[in-house]
């Protein structure tokens, strides 16, 4: 731009500076305006390369759904506690309580969430992220399996028609082998590993239900022979009496629906206890023990669940069931009465319906 005294004397330096601020607008407006844009994009949802990102539930989602969940079902009657274990059968089946604990280590619950109640098959999980951890995945896939068995967890039939015989690690067969793949040179030692682990999901430290470990010591003749059944197979790794005695322990331990929220939640933030910032498992396995919790949880009606709430979970006959949303929160629930699949029906509806509302489903978009 060619300035006349006259024009310079008139406007000085206006022009130029004119000229520098459109070069700038022009050369950097197109990255500010991409910056806005993924900045709006991602405060709505919705990430700068087009990928959904489902929103977090405010905390009056939390317990709206919360509330609404346990007041729905807190009045049926269907099913019956687990009476082949007479503790169990004695249960009060009118307790129900409900905790979601999210992986910012917020606590939201209602009802009887303070109750303690057995753990039972809910504590696969945990021994399995034991296992994982000191032994790698590729050595669950070949010494235990990752496959559906479509029949009850206790099932014998199951063992002789799958050549891998223990299937995976949620049902008994192969949990109790699981549960021998657990090193130590005494049997204590390889309890407190068990114990240490689910301590350290839990957050505190857990205890045994002695009452509840008498009762399944006198009654688990049936698994006894489904560890006798392995060993002949060679699909057993350590000494069969002491395998199910570690194992029966691990079933007998006293949880609430507040634990089991924690520990669940554990999963839902890679591995870190959201409550002590611990990490109880490498993150890198964790999927791993969430695919065998979408596939195998909640036995052959894991199906049915994964279709009805789109979430990894996992049940015990002690009427306790967790579900997990990867990098949210964890639900825990809480009603002795069980289907007859083993698993809580008060605790799945509930489970259900917190999916829905709170749009937890992993196969949904929002």
């Amino acid at each position: 731009m060619i300035m006349t005294s006259e024009w310079k004397k008139r406007y000085g330096y206006l022009p130029w500076l004119i000229s520098i601020f459109l070069f700038f607008c022009i050369t950097f407006g197109e990255g500010l305006n991409e910056n806005n844009s993924a900045w709006s994009a991602q405060k709505d949802g919705v990430q700068s390369n087009g990928a959904v990102q489902k929103k977090f539930p405010a905390p009056n989602e939390f317990r709206n759904a919360l509330r609404i969940a346990y007041e729905k079902y807190k009045d049926i009657t269907e099913g019956k506690n687990a009476d082949y274990i007479p503790y169990l059968a004695k249960v009060d089946p009118g307790l129900y309580g409900i905790v979601i604990v999210t992986v910012d280590g917020d606590v939201y619950e209602i009802g009887d969430s303070k109750y303690h109640f057995a753990i039972e098959s809910i504590s696969k999980v945990f021994t399995l992220c034991r296992v994982i951890q000191d032994m790698g995945v590729q050595a669950i896939e070949e010494k235990i399996g990752v496959n559906a068995t479509g029949l009850p967890f206790n099932s014998v039939t199951a063992i002789e028609l799958h050549e891998a015989r223990t299937v995976n690690p949620f049902v008994n067969a192969g949990a109790m082998a699981t549960v021998s793949l657990v090193k130590g040179e005494t049997s204590d030692a390889r309890w407190n590993k068990i114990i240490g682990t689910m301590n350290s999901f839990a957050g505190r430290s857990l205890r045994v239900n002695k009452d509840v470990y008498r009762s399944e010591s006198k009654t688990n003749i049936h698994n006894h022979a489904i560890v006798l059944l392995l060993k002949s197979y060679g699909r057993f790794y350590d000494n069969p009496s002491e395998t199910l005695d570690l194992y029966t322990r691990q079933c007998s331990v006293a949880v609430s629906t507040r634990d089991l929220a924690v520990m669940g939640a554990t999963l839902a933030n890679g591995g870190t206890n959201p409550v002590t910032k611990k990490r109880g498992i490498d993150e890198s396995y964790v999927p791993k023990v969430l695919a065998l919790m979408m596939t195998n949880g909640l036995y052959e009606a894991s199906g049915e669940w994964v279709y009805r709430t789109g979430l990894p979970g996992k049940s015990g006959v002690g009427g306790g069931i967790l579900a997990i949303v990867p990098g949210k929160f964890a639900i825990a629930a809480f009603s002795p009465p069980l289907d007859e699949a083993g698993n809580s029906v008060r605790g799945q509806k509930a489970i259900e319906y917190i999916s829905e509302t709170l749009r937890a489903n992993l196969f949904s978009i929002p």
